[in-house]
């Protein structure tokens, strides 16, 4: 049976008529000193706070039991298992479904001790943010090598990477056995005829790191060929190229991905080649608001974006009490930077 409070006040009051710290008896008795102020008054008397045997009322606005048992069952489908709030409501949004907001979903999941980082992802980092930028579709690339393991020790594929700056859609990848300035070149002149790039009414540029690939006389040549604009991260800066270092982090920490490595080279193309078409054409990107690379490219996004608000707003139409303020924000930015740490940062032309 559990003390009264006219009790724990009675022997918190021997304990320290014996000597005892009035903070020490309180930790004991499971109350703070604030609660024995409140409890006590001068003279010895007991002031009657209700407040911590208060019965309070649920908010109206509250979600209900089989509503977080709805939001609790959808995030457990198959198709949502290894998915955050912040994908799965976007997605249900384009099916013109509406649960309850993001962060609706984020407290079901904790209340049901079932929001946690999955896999071997860490805490994200802050990164310091050079200096282009994209307000449409290939205006800036970006690319990359990345190294894909193979069963035998030390031996390693090439994972060649062109993404696009705005869309941070995939426009041209290749797996090689090797690393050579004659691979990128001749993956740059292939990406750059299927895009459609013409050098006399556009001005692309094209980031990269600064490893002896990306400065081979073949790919140089390629470059001012076609028109292009070589640019390279600063030396000794291994952030500089944040775009296709985090697409490699994705593609790395896929539940698929094969941590014993690929069986040959031939595994890692089509490994590749499918997850290519999962991250450009059904991977909600948190960077784009969540909608798909491909949706951003081929400029499908401001529709997918007034759909998105109309659910929401006849979500707000039907119970207003539940929103404090306007809808959830469906939008895109108009201009995307690639590390714009300058205060002035150079335009893409003239930097070209």
């Amino acid at each position: 049976m559990q003390p009264d409070r006219e009790q724990l006040v009675e022997w918190i009051d021997e304990a320290r008529a014996g000597g005892a710290r009035q903070a020490d008896a309180c930790a004991a008795a499971g109350i703070t000193a604030r609660t024995l102020q409140r409890w006590s008054i001068p003279g010895g008397g007991l002031l009657a706070d209700r407040r911590p045997d208060a019965v309070r009322a649920m908010p109206a606005t509250a979600l209900s039991a089989e509503e977080r048992a709805v939001i609790l069952a959808t995030t457990q489908e198959p198709r949502f298992a290894s998915l955050p709030p912040s994908q799965i409501v976007p997605l249900l949004a384009d099916e013109g479904v509406y649960l309850g907001s993001e962060s609706s979903f984020y407290r079901v999941l904790h209340s049901a001790d079932q929001q946690h980082r999955r896999g071997r992802a860490h805490p994200p980092s802050t990164r310091t943010v050079t200096t282009y930028s994209a307000t449409k579709a290939n205006q800036v690339w970006c690319w990359d090598i990345s190294y894909l393991p193979s069963p035998v020790r030390g031996l390693f594929f090439y994972l060649y990477l062109v993404l696009d700056l705005f869309s941070r859609k995939v426009v041209g990848w290749e797996v090689h056995a090797a690393e050579s300035g004659e691979h990128a070149a001749a993956l740059l002149l292939r990406t750059s005829l299927r895009e459609g790039i013409d050098a006399l009414k556009q001005t692309l540029v094209l980031h990269a790191d600064n490893g002896s690939p990306m400065k081979s006389a073949t790919l140089l040549a390629t470059l001012q060929w076609l028109g292009v604009a070589p640019s390279y991260s600063r030396p000794r800066v291994s952030n500089d190229n944040p775009y296709a270092e985090s697409f490699f982090r994705t593609c790395k920490y896929r539940p698929e991905w094969p941590a014993a490595g690929f069986a040959s080279l031939d595994a890692a193309r089509q490994w590749v080649r499918k997850f290519v078409q999962w991250y450009n054409e059904e991977h909600r990107h948190s960077g784009l608001n969540f909608v798909t690379p491909g949706q951003r490219h081929r400029e499908e996004a401001p529709a997918i974006m007034q759909n998105r608000i109309a659910v929401y707003q006849a979500a707000r139409d039907r119970n207003p009490g539940r929103w404090s303020e306007s809808i959830r924000d469906w939008s895109l930015p108009e201009t995307v930077w690639l590390n714009p740490e300058r205060e002035k940062p150079k335009e893409m032309k003239q930097a070209a």
